[in-house]
């Protein structure tokens, strides 16, 4: 492991000499692609030059104990030293295993969220709303920046559809594990009878897709433009600024009519199909994968139901981890950490253990 560590940090420093090279800062493809090579390296050459520092200060103080000279009050405070040196390096080499694991390549992108109400009725579309605002806590808290690309409203305050944009560094490692089906577990405000419901609604999370890792055609996309509509169908603008984009060979249709602009419109529709043509060729990889491959934390599967909410006992349970928190009131309020930690040490000990097989 140490010698695949110095190697890393011997490309993280050529990478510093690479940058700062004339050539390669006038040359954007490069200099992005070094870039991006170096921020990949930073964490585990940061942890390895830690361990260096660690290792170096241990043997110094073990040479000290090793000193006849050496009066009893600082041998007791020299081997307290080497204790506390032994445990600090015994961590750090347990983080640059985890740093040394194969990273998702989609790991440090943006993401495009889709909430679409399933089954429930007027209660899924509520339920779909509660995710949105969930979501959109848990990315301010972390400063990432949110930009609705499209939402398809109820009257009663819910959404039948919504699709944004999260915009910050690692957001798709964090939010992946929420792909899936979310099930409610509440007594409806409509329900006079005090019966508790069980509703869904499905959550899918597509890491933004560059024009470099997707090549589309523009004879391959059919564009239409209509009027926006709002709920019920009416019409809320007389202009033709709305646009659906549809990918022939792959058959994904995007519509987007949030903007006023059939320019901004076509911009935003091609972003999500772009992430959406990105994904189902991801899709098509992972199942020619092998089943004992899969991750632990679940299979990807959009219908796969991964997390339950009931809210008569405050409680939440991610399915696919076996974890329950008692705390639904203020995961709702975008407090996701205990499980996205839960999750993303599920799939580090997951690949660890196939490393080890």
């Amino acid at each position: 492991m140490i010698d695949r560590l110095q190697t890393l940090e011997d490309r993280y420093n050529k990478l510093n000499e690479l940058l700062s090279d004339p050539e390669i800062v006038n040359d954007t493809k490069k200099l992005r692609e070094y870039s991006k090579e170096q921020s990949g390296l930073e964490d585990v050459v940061q942890a390895y030059r830690e361990y260096k520092d660690v290792d170096s200060e241990l043997k110094d103080a073990k040479e000290m104990l090793e000193d006849d000279d050496l009066e009893a009050e600082m041998y007791d405070m020299v081997k307290a030293e080497i204790s506390e040196l032994q445990t600090k390096e015994e961590e750090l080499r347990e983080k640059m295993k985890i740093l040394l694991l194969p990273k998702d390549p989609n790991d440090d992108k943006n993401v495009f969220m889709e909430i679409r109400g399933a089954a429930g009725g007027d209660e899924a579309a509520l339920f779909a709303g509660d995710l949105y605002r969930m979501y959109s806590r848990y990315a301010e808290a972390h400063g990432w920046k949110i930009e609705v690309m499209e939402a398809n409203t109820t009257g009663v305050g819910g959404y039948k559809e919504i699709i944004f944009m999260i915009n910050g560094k690692g957001a798709y490692s964090k939010l992946k594990f929420e792909n899936g089906a979310h099930r409610v577990q509440r007594v409806p405000e409509t329900e006079s009878g005090g019966r508790i419901h069980t509703s869904t609604a499905t959550v899918a999370v597509l890491p933004e897709a560059e024009e470099i890792e997707v090549d589309i055609n523009e004879k391959d996309i059919r564009v239409d433009t209509f009027a926006s509509s709002g709920p019920g169908g009416q019409s809320v603008n007389t202009t033709m600024s709305a646009v659906r984009l549809t990918h022939v060979p792959t058959g994904i249709v995007v519509s987007i009519q949030d903007e006023k602009s059939q320019i901004k419109n076509k911009e935003k529709a091609m972003k999500v199909l772009r992430a959406r043509i990105y994904d189902k060729f991801q899709q098509e990889e992972q199942a020619k994968l092998d089943e004992t491959r899969k991750s632990a934390v679940g299979t990807g599967d959009r219908s796969e139901r991964i997390r339950t909410y009931n809210f008569p006992q405050n409680r939440v349970t991610d399915h696919r981890i076996g974890l329950t928190i008692q705390k639904l009131d203020q995961i709702l309020q975008g407090k996701l950490d205990e499980f996205v930690d839960a999750l993303q040490l599920e799939e580090q000990t997951n690949k660890l253990e196939q490393i080890g097989e």
